[in-house]
């Protein structure tokens, strides 16, 4: 078997050169990692959780009308998704407070903010991804303002159906982060959804025990992530449960 061109590879995914134009193939690496890649772990069943459940998110997405990258599920760790020029910004919507805004802004974790919130960050790992505003991006050119009123459009359209998926089965959105990429036909541009939404991009908590089912599990050592990210995986139906009740990864 030829062997494949690498594009591109971060903390937790590998890209390659797709099988027909304007793709590429997503690999879901068990790599994990924290606080800006400090904290560092192979998690064995991770990338094939993700995989599934970015499946099952962005399949979900396509069908209600909001643009992703994705194509097809490959196998257990790959996916074909559209080539496209991603924007250089994380985009982080946050519903209940948690993380570094409790920090930055004095809040209580698990408060209920007043509407989502829509925030920016940077994408660059040595600057270790920072908070921006709408003015730094139209200075430095990373979007136009149309892109910002579409990207904040979507992004909420993201949130609205991941909060009800989520509520379904018991767990709590309390934030996530997604990233957008554009695609052209001729000169026509539009803006997708890409990258991944998964638990590693999501603070998921049950709704009665405030349990943490996300990569807060691993940051601040709660217990087993692939247990976690398995019990996500269970009450959405992604993986088909054994006859020990547990879930199963295979393909």
């Amino acid at each position: 078997m030829a062997r494949r061109k690498k594009i591109y590879e971060g903390k937790a995914k590998i890209l390659y050169e797709g099988p027909e134009p304007g793709t590429l193939v997503q690999y879901f690496k068990d790599d994990a990692t924290a606080f800006n890649a400090e904290k560092k772990a192979t998690i064995e069943g991770k990338g094939v959780l993700n995989n599934r459940l970015s499946e099952f998110f962005m399949t979900g997405l396509n069908q209600i009308g909001v643009p992703t990258h994705f194509i097809r599920r490959l196998n257990m760790r790959e996916q074909l998704v559209r080539a496209c020029e991603i924007i250089p910004l994380e985009v982080i919507v946050r519903n209940y407070a948690a993380g570094s805004i409790c920090k930055r802004l004095g809040l209580e974790e698990g408060m209920q903010l007043p509407r989502p919130i829509v925030e920016y960050c940077y994408k660059d790992d040595a600057l270790g991804d920072p908070l921006v505003t709408e003015e730094h991006i139209a200075a430095f050119g990373w979007a136009s303002q149309q892109d910002m009123d579409d990207i904040v459009s979507l992004a909420l359209r993201v949130n609205d159906f991941m909060s009800g998926v989520m509520l379904a089965v018991g767990i709590r959105l309390v934030d996530f982060k997604i990233e957008f990429g554009r695609i052209y036909d001729g000169d026509f541009m539009r803006l997708i959804v890409a990258d991944e939404i998964s638990p590693d991009s999501c603070r998921l908590w049950d709704i009665k025990t405030g349990q943490k089912l996300d990569k807060d599990v691993f940051r601040r050592d709660l217990g087993d992530l692939t247990d976690a990210y398995s019990e996500v995986a269970r009450r959405l139906g992604v993986l088909p449960k054994m006859p020990h009740g547990k879930p199963t990864l295979i393909n």
